[in-house]
């Protein structure tokens, strides 16, 4: 089965007041798309990366965009409008800590858009916090930071989201990796 990365990145001016931040929205099951398509209607920041699967059937074989992160919507959004966002169908409710919302760490955001976007080869992977810090020192995913995983003839590296404990792969030469002491 291979994957190719996709995003459906939605981009215009965020919320008027206070600084925008990104935040993940809590979907019900397999609304990501049509959430991603509401907020974006209502001319809000959002982000759903998805990647390309290969399914296969006894008589055909099928390219679908999956959601890389199941159950979640990423949005930028000042906390203070966070009713807009919580009244559009499909969703479930913001991430939060004590109450508040979380703001996810704009870097984190980041890698997503922009280098994921130019990955060959991405799957969703299980969540990883601890392991060989590394960077890819060059190819097209340059200046990305994550968690290197060997398997046999393969090297991947591991990026994570911590705030909702999910992590994608991706494939990579070893030899444009730079590990960390």
């Amino acid at each position: 089965m291979s994957a190719l990365a996709t995003t459906l990145s939605i981009t215009s001016a965020p919320f008027p007041g206070s600084a925008a931040n990104w935040h993940a929205l809590y979907t019900a099951p397999r609304h990501e798309k049509l959430v991603a398509s509401l907020i974006s209607r209502q001319g809000i920041d959002c982000f759903l990366p998805l990647y390309k699967s290969v399914r296969r059937w006894k008589d055909r074989r099928k390219e679908l965009a999956m959601v890389l992160f199941p159950g979640y919507v990423f949005v930028q959004m000042a906390v203070e409008n966070r009713l807009r966002i919580l009244q559009v169908p499909g969703v479930v409710h913001l991430v939060s800590f004590n109450g508040q919302p979380a703001i996810l760490p704009h870097d984190e955001i980041e890698n997503l858009r922009t280098h994921v976007s130019r990955a060959g080869t991405i799957e969703p992977h299980p969540y990883l916090s601890a392991g060989q810090r590394v960077r890819v020192a060059s190819g097209p995913l340059r200046g990305v930071e994550g968690i290197v995983v060997r398997t046999k003839d393969r090297c991947r590296v591991v990026l994570s989201i911590h705030l909702i404990m999910r992590s994608v792969a991706v494939e990579v030469d070893a030899d444009d990796l730079e590990f960390f002491a």
